[in-house]
């Protein structure tokens, strides 16, 4: 295990309890959490996106902030559904923020999840093509942000604007190396060796849209073997990437126990269900006393495939909250999976 963030969903609403209660308080306390994690060591600030709901939406403002209040930390997105995108001026708010941060970001995206509102790509403006299903738009909208943030020219210049040049225009501002941080959230194992083929790297969460009846963790070990396979196959120049997640919640205090108590008998289990229409199987959380969980999370099969983990976080309970639970894991849980600090640059 290389590195280790955490992943907010960013959700806001002044249900009873939360300390999140709008939606400036869950910005700020996102760029908050990043610069706590940041000064314990933690590795990567990652952020969800829905649209059309109480969580964070329009990531770019945030994990510039981010960038602008930090100097080591990644920060990222986990993940941004490309049905919802301009893929144009994704690729302009992407270069500019990844540039503002030093070459930091890393972008998961995807299909993305099943979403509150009915059609809402299409009050985007984003429809599907005549034979087009909603995964082909969101698959042909990353392969023209992925051109555009290679530098390729993506637009006929007007000579009489353009110097009297000709051709094809790049989108601007343009951060080299982008492109190679550009991470496909697959829910499938089939969708693994897809991303491996178009050389982005691999983001798996807690879930898998398929279940053979095996672990949750064992399942998505296969998934990351398949990926690395494919990987391998294609020719790829240089090493993928591979993130995981998981809910680590550890229970230190009667805080932590009055919040995750009920938490540690309920849900130390896999989960099955249906999403989408497909069967799926969830992963379990984590919860109990730190050592405890070092001891399954280091026989996790999937963890220990991976090189990055990113633990998903309860927000609405506040950036002290986090930053005592994020420290938690590092001092007690990290060491055990194989993680120490990078060392400064």
């Amino acid at each position: 295990m290389k590195r280790i963030g955490f992943l907010s969903f960013g959700h806001w609403g002044p249900g009873e309890g939360s300390r999140t209660r709008t939606a400036r308080d869950a910005l700020l306390q996102g760029i908050e959490l990043a610069v706590a994690a940041e000064e314990l060591g933690v590795d990567g600030a990652y952020f969800r996106v829905h649209h059309f709901a109480r969580q964070q939406a329009s990531p770019f403002p945030l994990l510039a902030a981010v960038a602008a209040r930090t100097s080591r930390i990644e920060m990222g997105t986990g993940v941004i559904d490309m049905r919802y995108e301009n893929p144009l001026y994704m690729a302009e708010e992407a270069a500019a923020t990844d540039l503002i941060s030093g070459g930091r970001l890393q972008l998961g995206i995807s299909r993305g999840s099943p979403e509150p509102a009915r059609d809402g790509a299409a009050a985007f403006g984003h429809v599907p093509a005549d034979g087009e299903t909603d995964a082909d738009m969101a698959r042909r909208h990353t392969a023209v942000f992925r051109r555009a943030i290679s530098g390729a020219g993506m637009a006929e210049a007007e000579p009489r604007y353009a110097g009297g040049g000709s051709g094809l225009l790049p989108v601007q501002p343009h951060s080299a190396g982008l492109g190679g941080r550009i991470w496909w959230g697959a829910g499938s194992r089939a969708t693994a060796v897809w991303t491996a083929e178009q050389g982005m790297n691999l983001m798996s969460s807690t879930l898998l849209t398929e279940d053979t009846g095996v672990p949750f963790d064992q399942l998505q070990a296969e998934q990351i073997s398949m990926f690395r396979q494919a990987w391998a196959d294609a020719g790829h120049p240089h090493e993928p990437r591979v993130s995981v997640s998981r809910s680590v919640l550890p229970i230190v205090d009667d805080e932590d126990r009055r919040h995750f108590g009920l938490s540690a008998l309920r849900e130390k289990r896999d989960q099955v269900g249906v999403i989408d229409g497909l069967v799926a199987r969830f992963g379990r959380s984590f919860v109990g006393a730190p050592d405890a969980i070092a001891g399954e999370l280091a026989a996790d099969a999937a963890v220990q495939a991976a090189d990055t983990l990113l633990l998903t976080v309860p927000n609405q309970l506040g950036v002290d909250f986090n930053a005592k639970l994020l420290g938690t894991v590092v001092r007690h849980i990290a060491p055990a999976i194989g993680w120490a600090p990078q060392p400064a640059s």
